[in-house]
């Protein structure tokens, strides 16, 4: 997350808005940004209730094990249509990779 907010400029220079999105609690995301990331300026949403609403809807919400009721790590890039243009799930143990998100929106360009 913190390597998103430093290279925010990146992105917005492509026209684009990164975001986070889990189905943690909003106390818990202001919990985990004191406790672990520190302070970031990219939105983080809480997708908690209805719990995984917009998760379930971009498929990534787990059903089963090992940790059923949590969101999948994954990257999405939305075009100006509203058509997901790219779509990654990673092993809940890896970040998104920036850089290959960011080609992915030159690519668009």
């Amino acid at each position: 997350m913190p390597e998103f907010d430093a290279r925010s400029k990146e992105f917005a220079a492509l026209n684009a808005q990164v975001l986070d999105i889990s189905v943690d609690s909003i106390i818990s995301h202001i919990a985990w940004r004191q406790r672990e990331v520190g302070a970031v300026k990219i939105p983080l949403c809480s997708d908690f209730y209805p719990h995984g609403e917009v998760t379930r809807k971009f498929d990534i919400l787990r059903e089963g094990a090992p940790v059923p009721g949590i969101s999948e790590r994954a990257a999405f890039i939305v075009d100006k249509a509203g058509k997901i243009a790219f779509a990654r799930i990673y092993p809940i143990d890896q970040l998104p990779n920036v850089e290959e998100l960011l080609y992915a929106l030159r690519d668009l360009s």
